[in-house]
């Protein structure tokens, strides 16, 4: 990845005109009719690009209106420090197309501490053979730690958290809606984290985001949907 396809707008740059309810927060929803990073992208807020539907889940989707692709992302309004931040997704993300990403992560506009950026993204950032899964903390400062993996075909919900702790990062991966599986054969893949990346509590918030590597529309010419089922966070 490259600083210019990761790098977030603030917050403060944009202007927000409408905010959803889901999983017990309220969440502003990007949006920009100029490219802005990351990607850089447009982001509608349009309720064809970002809804809860009558079951409570958060729907992320890239869209195309005439020859402009428009990317998703959602803002918490609260910045939460350390916990542990739990993502269940009710959609297959093994075979994205190559040019779509999915971040889950935290974010502040502060540049201190790389942003303080702790991120689960489901990518082809190394290409189409590449691999599909990364954990990645403050990508934008030289030899940034990253954990990668693959993320397999025929998972249709899942969970993906991190836990945050002073010196630590704990990431987990796993099969299903249990992010404390009864089997050790559910969790996919999990990393802790002790370096001297681990960045300290400040204005971050919880995001998501569907967008598309520099920019390019998907190979496929297809719009693209991903169901997050909830949002969960649990406090030290």
């Amino acid at each position: 990845m490259t600083r210019t396809q990761t790098i977030q707008t603030s917050a403060k740059a944009m202007q927000y005109t409408r905010t959803i309810q889901f999983s017990g927060y309220s969440w502003r929803v990007k949006r920009h009719t100029t490219r802005v990073g990351p990607g850089p992208n447009f982001f509608s807020d349009s309720e064809c690009n970002v809804w809860v539907d009558a079951r409570g889940r958060l729907h992320l989707k890239i869209t195309r209106t005439g020859n402009r692709w428009e990317c998703a992302e959602v803002i918490c309004t609260r910045s939460l420090g350390y916990g542990t931040y739990r993502f269940y997704l009710e959609s297959e993300v093994h075979n994205l197309d190559p040019n779509v990403v999915l971040g889950l992560f935290t974010w502040s506009d502060t540049p201190a501490y790389g942003y303080r950026e702790i991120d689960i993204e489901f990518a082809r950032f190394q290409g189409p053979a590449g691999f599909n899964g990364y954990y990645t903390i403050r990508p934008h400062d030289p030899g940034h730690p990253q954990h990668t993996f693959w993320w397999p075909a025929n998972v249709l919900q899942s969970v993906h958290l991190f836990r945050w702790e002073p010196g630590r990062i704990y990431f987990r991966s796993v099969r299903g809606f249990r992010p404390e599986p009864s089997s050790a054969s559910a969790i996919v893949t999990e990393w802790t984290y002790t370096g001297n990346f681990v960045p300290p509590p400040g204005d971050e918030n919880p995001r998501m985001n569907l967008w598309l590597l520099n920019g390019q529309p998907p190979t496929d010419g297809r719009e693209v949907e991903v169901i997050i089922s909830r949002f969960e966070f649990v406090p030290l």
